[in-house]
């Protein structure tokens, strides 16, 4: 499932070395802008704890999780909209990913420069949005050109939907607002809005990239941005990409876990930014369990036993006859799936049952 978050941001608010820290690609990272042109994919572990637990009770000859994309790409720069700097190339290939990581410099260093001068994450946060929300802008109002005549005198429902989706859009951004901000009611408008394809319509989480001192608790520049997006329905991560480049450098669990005790994280800022990367995209894992693996894999939250089994193989969904289910924390706590069944806490769902995130599932099917 090749659904990805992009990484976007001012020149030299820490992209690169976030995403090194992700992927350990080891994107170029210098302290100058546009160091990254093409952007760099990394295929990114999920960590997944409920496999380790799985795989003491069971044994299995491997364990294998699941992944997401996340798409490290060039820094925007005011203009953008209009081709400053690498504008275009930005734009069509933040266009092309599915969720945005937004990251923001909350850190003081005069040692780096800054595109602008200054620190200010909500002013950058600001140059961002108005450039996607400006190429927006052009898109909506090339669509009401073509849709307008037919919604206003053809008697064209369909046209008419559209007219009042765009309308409603183009008001918005036109307050500065962007796409993610305007709600609509109905499953046709929903699914028109969706059809635009909207640069600022995408999910977006602001990752706070903070200094060491700041990595617990934030700083005053968090709390800044926290202001500006309380009425985004955002999501907030605080992250110091410095540190983690530092966890990233050692060599066992336990050193690692040693290192964020002695800062006082309970878990490194790549691992819950892999997490909420997967959310935000509106992912969930359910999980297999056998002799031969332990595995996490990946489905759109709120599909169907049939659409989940297909995600195995084709051929489970076309010939799906029912789902065998248990729960994690039944199997955790009775210790197989034969005392499971012993109790009677493994369930036999149909076609209509909404996988769970955490489901242990196992698939009859006849082709």
């Amino acid at each position: 499932m090749a659904l990805q978050c992009g990484i976007v941001g001012l020149p030299n608010v820490g992209k690169s070395t976030l995403f090194n820290c992700l992927s350990n690609a080891k994107a170029q990272s210098a302290n100058f802008p546009f160091c990254t042109i093409e952007p760099n994919v990394g295929v990114i572990t999920v960590p997944d704890e409920r496999l380790n637990k799985l795989a003491e009770l069971i044994h299995p000859q491997r364990i294998v999780p699941t992944t997401v994309e996340i798409v490290d790409i060039a820094g925007l720069v005011k203009g953008a909209s209009k081709g400053e700097g690498l504008g275009n190339k930005f734009l069509a290939n933040i266009r092309e990913t599915d969720a945005i990581l937004h990251v923001l410099r909350c850190f003081d260093d005069e040692n780096i420069t800054h595109v602008d001068g200054s620190v200010d994450p909500v002013r950058d946060k600001e140059i961002i949005d108005a450039e996607l929300q400006i190429k927006d802008l052009e898109t909506v109002d090339a669509r009401i050109t073509k849709v307008q005549k037919q919604a206003q005198t053809g008697g064209d429902k369909q046209a008419k939907l559209a007219y009042d989706v765009l309308v409603k859009f183009k008001e918005a951004l036109e307050q500065g607002k962007s796409a993610r901000t305007v709600t609509f009611d109905t499953k046709d408008e929903q699914k028109i809005a969706h059809e635009l394809f909207l640069l600022t319509s995408k999910p977006v989480m602001y990752v706070c990239n903070v200094d060491e001192a700041s990595a617990v608790n934030g700083n005053a520049y968090v709390e800044a941005v926290r202001e500006a997006v309380k009425e985004e329905n955002a999501e907030i991560l605080i992250v110091a990409a410095k540190i983690e480049s530092e966890i990233a450098e050692f060599e066992t669990y336990e050193e690692r876990e040693m290192f964020l005790g002695e800062i006082g994280l309970q878990e490194s800022g790549v691992s819950r930014l892999i997490k909420s990367a997967y959310r935000l995209l509106n992912l969930e894992t359910y999980l297999t369990a056998g002799v031969q693996e332990v595995r996490a894999w990946t489905y759109l939250r709120g599909s169907k036993a049939p659409q989940c089994a297909g995600v195995i193989h084709t051929d489970f969904e076309k010939g799906f006859i029912r789902a065998e289910v248990i729960k994690y924390d039944d199997f955790i706590q009775y210790g197989s799936e034969a005392a499971v069944k012993e109790a009677g806490k493994m369930s036999v769902e149909g076609k209509e049952y909404v996988v769970q995130d955490g489901d242990i599932m196992h698939f009859r099917f006849n082709v």
